[in-house]
């Protein structure tokens, strides 16, 4: 499987000449979508099979940050308030009830992601709310709780397992001990391994989404030069070793401002300490097509489990 380590963006509703030369020759991973690509029904269904004709691989990844809330990319197709926060809130008052809703909101969400054509979501949030954590968590996140955070997500990947659409758990391993927001500055965490443990990194532990997105937070008793996307120690020894995640590993957006260097140095220190996509979300054809002619093919590993991805789809 020859594939580039990249997962890219594009600018608008409609492929330009060059973004279609792009993914034609350059073969990108896969490609996710916002709300600016995104116009109606029937724009990107034919939008996202384009892309696919000319990826020449019908299981082309698609991915989307439906998280629902704050964060919803398909607002000009549903049209709804929910959030992650107010399916932990049901679930704090009655786990059974939070279930069935969620799963029948899952299913409804999944059966139009079907419909249109994308394959990944990026969800569940598994960051657990504390009494310093950003407003950028917010609603969502399910709970301060780390017990309803952990059995909410597991019953998230399961159902959109069940709907046969991939997940992404995020941001491993944990955002939610973080006061600052990484789309603008650098986070620094100062707590223990032990309480880390504890609360933020459980909820990803025992999960079975075949895919998860890095933190680009500094965790100071762990790795005080690197944030987690760039620090090996952090992706073997904690997301690895600690919390057991055998899936394909994304970083956040490398456009974020809580990177330091440029973008082609920050997607190549994510590949070197070890995730295995680097996530571009900016949509700059320019900055695109630099990144994907530097970066990498993907390693085995990576072609196993996107093999074993595509086998897992309808």
């Amino acid at each position: 499987m020859k594939k580039k380590a990249i997962i890219i963006s594009i600018k608008g509703s409609n492929l330009s000449t060059n973004e279609k030369k792009l993914i034609a020759k350059e073969k990108p991973w896969g490609l996710i979508l916002f709300k600016r690509n995104i116009k109606s029904l029937s724009q990107i269904t034919k939008l996202i099979k384009d892309i696919r004709k000319l990826s020449k691989d019908p299981k082309f990844p698609i991915m989307i940050d439906e998280e629902g809330g704050s964060v919803t990319r398909l607002s000009k197709i549903i049209n709804h308030n929910l959030n992650q926060k107010l399916f932990g809130n049901i679930y704090k008052h009655n786990p059974e009830i939070s279930g069935i809703i969620y799963k029948h909101y899952i299913n409804n969400l999944t059966n139009i992601l079907n419909k249109v054509g994308i394959n990944i979501n990026t969800v569940p949030v598994l960051d657990v709310i504390r009494g310093t954590t950003n407003k950028i968590i917010g609603n969502r996140s399910f709970s301060n709780d780390t017990k309803i955070v952990k059995k909410l997500g597991q019953i998230c990947v399961k159902q959109y397992q069940l709907n046969k659409i991939g997940t992404v758990i995020k941001h491993i391993p944990g955002h939610g001990c973080s006061s600052s927001d990484s789309h603008l500055r650098m986070p620094k965490v100062y707590l223990r391994i032990k309480e880390l443990n504890k609360v933020d990194f459980n909820p990803f532990k025992k999960n079975s989404s075949r895919f998860a997105m890095t933190a680009h937070i500094l965790y100071s008793n762990i790795d005080d030069n690197n944030v987690a996307t760039f620090s090996k120690k952090i992706i073997s020894q904690i997301i690895r070793k600690k919390i057991g995640f055998k899936g394909i590993l994304i970083s956040d957006d490398i456009s974020m401002k809580a990177l330091k260097y440029d973008l082609i140095t920050n997607a190549k220190k994510s590949l070197i300490a070890g995730c295995n996509l680097v996530l571009y979300c900016a949509g700059n054809f320019k900055d695109c097509n630099k990144l994907i002619k530097e970066l990498p093919f993907i390693d085995k590993f990576t072609a196993k489990k996107t093999s074993e991805f595509y086998n897992f789809l309808r």
